[in-house]
């Protein structure tokens, strides 16, 4: 149990708050309500299979820089808390549950899941290469509620590759964010980001004009989708939540990038997905 637990603290599993509620949130969209259960059991699963395997790959590609960083030094495989077998082990795991849990939603899902895998283990290689490793991380998020819809309707359509543009600028933008605080030490390994390779102010002002697109993206799905005003006053929430992120965080204060972080953009993927579903729910 200890090492289960510690294997959890790893891979953050708490920040699954950020993707699971834009996943339900394509589900739900792509039923225009509330999906059949079984469904939303297999979405979960798919889920937890892709951020697992994801976090997993990414934790054992950078532990040796992780290693040298005294912010992650301290992560359980440069720690020696756990073998790098054991995570292995977990990863596979974990892609295959992601695999078996997209076949039981339908072949198109299934047919596709190679593309997300490949963004998945791209994006844990990017920052040794381009600055635009939180794109990469931003597709690789803003897949699951495209995967969603295409698994409970079977078909492609354009609500949600709008909705994933959304997910991909708003993940993007906060992942620029967190990036300010290792500046120093991606410089001195070589490593790329927007606030390495631009400074950190240029690097908040990138962040804050994604966070000026991703709710366009967002109102643009409620357009197509023919929402009602519930479900843009939940865009009107998540509006304010970026700008009170960007008001909280600056180039020579980053004292409370925690906040902005974490609590923040979880309050946003939360109240977004809550005032979407009682859009569809109570007046659609």
């Amino acid at each position: 149990m200890y090492k289960l637990k510690v294997f959890f603290e790893m891979i953050k599993l708490e920040h699954t708050i950020f993707a699971l509620p834009f996943a339900y949130l394509g589900g739900f969209l792509a039923a225009n309500g509330v999906p059949p259960a079984m469904k939303l059991l297999w979405i979960t699963l798919a889920m937890v299979g892709a951020r697992t395997a994801a976090m997993s790959l990414n934790r054992l590609i950078d532990r040796h820089i992780d290693a040298r960083n005294p912010r992650t030094a301290q992560r359980a495989l440069p720690a020696g808390q756990l073998r790098v077998k054991e995570v292995y082990v977990y990863t596979v795991l974990s892609f295959l549950l992601l695999g078996f849990s997209a076949y039981q939603l339908n072949l198109l899902a299934l047919w596709l899941m190679p593309i997300a895998v490949f963004f998945l283990v791209l994006y844990s290689y990017t920052k040794r290469f381009t600055w635009a490793c939180h794109l990469v991380l931003g597709i690789s998020l803003g897949l699951a509620p495209a995967g969603a819809w295409i698994g409970v309707t079977g078909h492609w359509a354009l609500a949600p590759v709008l909705l994933g543009l959304g997910v991909m600028t708003w993940v993007a933008g906060f992942d620029v964010v967190y990036a300010c605080q290792d500046v120093e030490f991606d410089r001195q390994e070589g490593l790329h980001s927007i606030p390495a390779v631009f400074g950190v102010q240029r690097g908040l002002e990138i962040s804050a004009f994604l966070h000026i697109i991703a709710p366009l993206f967002f109102i643009a799905v409620g357009v197509v989708m023919s929402m009602s005003w519930l479900y843009y006053v939940g865009v009107a929430v998540a509006i304010v939540l970026l700008f009170r992120q960007h008001r909280l965080v600056s180039a020579n204060d980053l004292s409370k990038l925690g906040v902005a972080f974490f609590d923040l953009n979880g309050y946003l993927s939360i109240l977004l997905f809550v005032f979407s579903v009682l859009d569809l729910i109570l007046l659609n």
